[in-house]
């Protein structure tokens, strides 16, 4: 036995509070899986409200497995044991289900690792029993499963709240019924509307290498998945959107994490969440402050988080209820044109000292072409604001290679950052106190079921120059601290967004060849350049098409177009309009 793995393990779930044990007899066993560190795993609040709903059930156990890391993963290598769970120590094929938590494109690479490690087959045709079935959900396989079509039995797509009860009532019926694993398989796809069987589906291809068509092989399999979502968001049948683990080994130590609401409707066109997150949902003031007195009974830390935390329409009072209980909270990115005096107040009192801003885009007419609906004049007032409060720092979120971009709107960076800091100077000044600027600098990536899916990455070169002006300008400044994306990792993560399950080759490639893409591209029959480079037709077919969120083509077509203009359109009326289709 590997004595020293499950000392190790062991030792961690010492340190945890909130972790669930269960007997495995008689249970359906799930192997959790986040594909990457625990660290990072544990600091996701949707793999921790999974695991929650999951272990809510009398009839499963659920226990997490994560990517090994450096000192775990040289054990594994050393010893002959796969892949074990945290809370048992069980080995990952000796679970029934292995279900993969996906909010990442750039972890794909640590599923083949994870399988590898765990003894499983890392293509689908090439299992058989007592293997487990291996299955994915999260956010990223309901933008596009497909680069991981060949690795996947099925996918949940969805919000977990909305379908985990029905597909797991429907997974124990249909695995201890039927003989076959591919029976297991279609008859989930016959009768739950979220399940996607990619080995159900053909796809075929015209002479360009463009999708001709995407359909299913087998009758009563539907053409379209329809992706789950709850109606009220997070809180289900008594359930809360809240960590049910802390733990000091994470990014949010010690910290209950609480989701405030779900979705945005700000309409920002490069935002992925902004879309299929639809409609936006804040939850209810009495179901929030119940849920954060009672984190605040166990654990005098929480974190609130929400696409925009600041539009929460009783955040006030929320963050209030915490100081006044003496307790301590952080916050996600807010808007700038949503922050109050009383907000920032309190979060000075929670001794938060970093307050992240976004306002992606240097100049005006860009932030129009994104429909950020935020002008130069509410992002200088908010920084007034933040810097007449003691002791905050600001964070600021840009993004480069939105479509359009010239370096005229790199210079509008620039200008505004300067702007931005001559502001924090003059407010902060009679303190005789100045806090810095940190900047964090990310490459523009189109995503699927936003307006900019038809666009392309813009070229390495070109972003690595960009990174570049804007380090060396900013550089000469005193005060502002810049880190940037890698513009070589945001190509990848593009290729695996934006591709169709070819791509799943290259990937293969890529773990066969120890990570090494260059490598795996040398001895690819694909050019991810297709998949990357190349602009898309609004009639094309895309790999993603056969996802139903409810979102209309043509309402992305219309926003694409309105970006062309450089024109803003309305923000989200939640049932008061049916302009995308979700509210309809």
């Amino acid at each position: 036995m590997p004595h020293d793995i499950i000392s190790l393990y062991r030792a961690k779930l010492a340190r945890e509070k909130g972790t669930v044990r269960k007997d495995r007899g008689g249970r359906l066993s799930v192997a959790l899986i986040y594909p990457n560190y625990y660290r990072l795993g544990m600091s996701n609040l949707g793999f921790q409200i999974v695991y929650g709903l999951f272990n809510k059930r009398s009839d499963v156990v659920a226990e997490r497995i994560f990517l090994p890391d450096r000192q775990e993963n040289s054990i594994y290598l050393s010893i002959s044991k796969g892949l074990l769970s945290l809370e048992s120590q069980t080995p990952l094929q000796n679970f029934d289900l292995a279900a993969f938590s996906l909010s990442f494109e750039n972890d794909y690479p640590n599923i083949l690792k994870i399988l590898e490690l765990g003894k499983i087959p890392l293509l689908t045709e090439e299992r058989s029993d007592p293997c487990p079935f291996i299955m994915a959900g999260g956010i990223t396989t309901f933008l596009n499963p497909e680069p991981l079509a060949t690795f996947m039995d099925f996918f949940l797509l969805g919000e977990a709240e909305a379908n985990l009860n029905e597909f797991i009532d429907l997974f124990i019926n249909f695995k201890y019924r039927c003989i076959k694993r591919s029976d297991v398989a279609y008859n989930l796809a016959r009768n739950l509307p979220n399940v996607y069987v990619p080995a159900l589906y053909r796809p075929e291809y015209h002479k360009d290498g463009t999708l001709k068509s995407f359909l299913p092989k087998q009758d009563q399999v539907p053409a379209r998945i329809k992706v789950a979502r709850s109606p009220t968001g997070g809180f289900v049948d008594e359930y809360e959107p809240r960590s049910m683990i802390t733990t000091p080994d994470t990014e949010f130590a010690d910290k209950i994490l609480i989701e405030i609401g779900r979705g945005c409707g700000r309409s920002c066109r490069f935002c992925a969440g902004g879309y299929v997150y639809r409609p936006p949902r804040p939850y209810k003031e009495l179901d929030l402050r119940t849920s954060i007195e009672k984190a605040l009974g166990t654990c005098g830390q929480v974190g609130l988080l929400a696409s925009a935390v600041s539009d929460v329409p009783w955040i006030e009072d929320l963050t209030s209820l915490i100081v006044n209980k003496g307790g301590r909270f952080s916050v996600s990115s807010l808007r700038a044109d949503s922050l109050t005096q009383k907000l920032l107040e309190n979060i000075r009192q929670a001794k938060q000292r970093t307050i992240t801003i976004a306002p992606e885009a240097g100049s005006e007419r860009l932030r129009r072409v994104i429909n950020k609906h935020l002008t130069k004049k509410q992002i200088v007032e908010a920084v007034q604001l933040i810097s007449r409060i003691e002791d905050l720092s600001i964070r600021l979120y840009f993004l480069i290679g939105l479509p359009g971009e010239t370096r005229e709107d790199i210079s509008e960076i620039l200008n505004l950052v300067k702007v931005i800091k001559h502001n924090m100077v003059k407010e902060s000044a009679p303190r005789g106190k100045i806090a810095g600027i940190k900047m964090s600098v990310n490459c523009f990536i189109p995503k699927p079921f936003t307006p900019f899916q038809w666009l392309p990455l813009e070229h390495v070169s070109s972003l690595k120059e960009k990174e570049k002006r804007i380090k060396k300008a900013l550089g000469k400044e005193g005060g502002i601290k810049v880190n940037s994306d890698v513009p070589k990792w945001a190509y990848f993560q593009a290729l695996l967004s934006m591709g169709d399950r070819r791509v799943g080759s290259m990937l293969l490639l890529s773990h066969k060849f120890g990570g090494d893409w260059a490598k795996a591209i040398r001895f690819s029959d694909i050019n991810p350049d297709f998949f990357v480079y190349r602009p898309k037709g609004l009639d094309e077919v895309l790999p993603w098409d056969f996802i139903d969120h409810g979102i209309l083509k043509e309402h992305l077509i219309s926003e694409y177009k309105l970006a062309e203009k450089s024109e803003e359109s309305e923000i989200c009326h939640v049932g008061e309009c049916v302009r995308c289709g979700v509210c309809g």
